[in-house]
């Protein structure tokens, strides 16, 4: 059946039930007429019995020796007007006295259903007799002055058999048949055409194989990757995304499944949303999509990217970058260190030259000990020397306090997440003292394994309005493009491992923004 079409499938299935169904309501029609003619066959046979058993001739001579002689005709002639298949009377010994067939006068009569008809009772019954199955009413013959019962009449007509029915109504079951088919069949086109639109054309196998394929792929996929429905419950999770939200069941609910994260929130709009979330002690990034049914909302499309390879990526073109902005702000500085030298030798003023080149070489030596010593990560080290090499270009004095200390990255974190921190604190401060004329930005970072402290101040000009206004998606300050994300992605890491931000400005005095998370360990 592979092999044809869902059209000529739908056909023959339909056609099959239809003339099943057209069958077994002929069936039953039949068996609903049959029923009819048997009721109405009783009512006539009765009525015809008790008219019979009220003639005076019938009463005065059941019972007696040749009575038949006088009953007979009369039965007969009765049976042929009434056009009832047989009149049978017998007297109180069985005897019949009227019948068809007139051998049967004189012999007992043998029915079997009889019996209460001697108790003075009428009824109809249904039997085999003589000349075949019949409906037959019983009705008792009393005597002239109705006070003796002198014999029984029975008044019995052949019901028709089932193809006699048919043949007698044969036109009206074929022309039943005939429009039931057609309408039938009409409709099975309708039906097969409409399924084939709402498939696209396919057929039911090439529907199950492109399922197949599309899930295969979909389960092979390296992102986690969660499909609900318009009331919230999980109705596709593919291989990874069980193993990212440790769900081995069969139905949840989005709720429950992400309880206690902003994913579990209402707040799914008609939009994409981008923001890391934190599941099972591990960062994963994640967009929602709405999905949209003939422009009905049918659910929403959730996908999981675990942020490891992600920072992996982003740690190595960061350092990169870093390395980059590091070398042309040193190369910056040391051609202008250079010209001064190369001067002052030409000056002959070798004693100068070489003291510049000391406090050159001192300097950077000393910025490199303090980060070798204190910040344990490469990243890192890598971000703050470039960021002191932008400063001294810039002409911002950049501190890291003393009581800086990297000891490890705090689990939940990633280098990459501090190199955004700490960048884009560092950015946005130096920034702020371009203007200024005393331009000074301190750093203290204190991060283990389960706390992080970070603070940045400046004496820039301050922020003018709401503070945290410039943790928002897109709010800046500043008239350039592509600024008022760095900072809105600070807020979010921050928030996703439930740390908190805190910021102080005083406009024309400077700003301190301090981050904290966890708690630190007693020692």
């Amino acid at each position: 059946m592979k092999n044809i079409s869902l059209r000529l499938k739908m056909f023959i299935f339909s056609f099959i039930i239809v003339l099943f169904s057209i069958a077994t309501s002929g069936a039953i029609m039949l068996h609903n007429l049959s029923g009819a003619f048997e009721k109405e066959f009783g009512a006539r046979a009765i009525a015809i019995a008790r008219t019979v058993s009220q003639l005076t001739d019938v009463q005065n001579n059941v019972g007696k020796p040749n009575g038949f002689e006088v009953i007979q005709p009369i039965a007969e002639r009765i049976r042929l007007t009434t056009d009832v298949d047989y009149i049978v009377i017998i007297d109180m010994k069985k005897i019949r006295y009227s019948h068809p067939s007139e051998s049967k006068l004189g012999t007992v009569f043998e029915g079997g259903d009889e019996i209460e008809a001697f108790s003075q009772h009428e009824y109809i019954s249904k039997a085999q007799g003589v000349l075949g199955y019949s409906i037959r009413a019983f009705v008792p013959i009393m005597n002239e002055e109705g006070t003796q019962q002198v014999g029984v009449i029975t008044v019995g007509l052949l019901t028709p058999k089932w193809y006699n029915l048919l043949d007698e109504y044969q036109f009206d079951i074929l022309i039943s048949l005939f429009w039931g088919l057609a309408i039938g069949l009409g409709g099975s086109v309708w039906v097969a055409n409409h399924l084939k639109r709402q498939t696209f054309n396919l057929e039911p196998y090439e529907i199950a194989r492109l399922v197949e394929e599309r899930s295969g792929i979909i389960q092979a996929m390296d992102i986690g990757i969660l499909a609900t429905d318009e009331s919230g419950n999980v109705s596709f999770i593919n291989r990874l995304a069980r193993q990212y939200t440790h769900f081995f069941e069969q139905r949840i609910s989005r709720k429950e499944l992400f309880n206690g994260t902003w994913l579990a929130e209402d707040i799914l709009q008609q939009h994409e949303i981008y923001r890391p979330l934190l599941i099972h002690d591990q960062m994963y990034l994640v967009r929602t999509f709405p999905i949209r049914i003939l422009d009905q909302n049918a659910g929403y499309l959730i996908m999981l990217t675990d942020r490891k390879e992600a920072n992996m990526l982003a740690e190595e073109l960061t350092g990169i970058k870093m390395l980059v902005d590091s070398l042309r702000a040193q190369q910056h500085e040391y051609m202008n260190r250079l010209h001064s030298i190369a001067g002052l030798i030409q000056l002959d003023r070798n004693e100068e030259a070489l003291s510049l080149i000391i406090d050159e070489i001192t300097d950077e030596e000393e910025i490199i000990q303090i980060l070798h010593d204190k910040i344990l990560d490469y990243s890192i080290q890598g971000l703050l020397l470039g960021k002191y090499s932008r400063a001294k270009e810039l002409g911002v004095e950049l501190t890291i306090d003393d009581d800086s200390k990297l000891a490890d990255i705090m689990s939940g974190f990633s280098s990459g997440d501090l190199v955004t921190i700490i960048g884009n604190l560092l950015d946005n401060a130096m920034e702020a003292c371009f203007e200024c004329t005393y331009k000074d930005v301190r750093l203290t970072l204190i991060c283990d394994k389960h706390y992080l402290y970070i603070e940045v101040q400046d004496s820039g000009l301050g922020i003018i309005g709401l503070p945290h206004r410039i943790f928002e998606y897109g709010f800046t300050t500043k008239q350039k493009e592509g600024h008022g994300i760095g900072l809105a992605l600070v807020k979010q890491i921050v928030e996703s491992n439930n740390g908190n931000i805190q910021v102080e400005s005083t406009v024309n005095i400077g700003t301190n923004i301090t981050i904290e998370v966890g708690m630190i360990e007693e020692q």
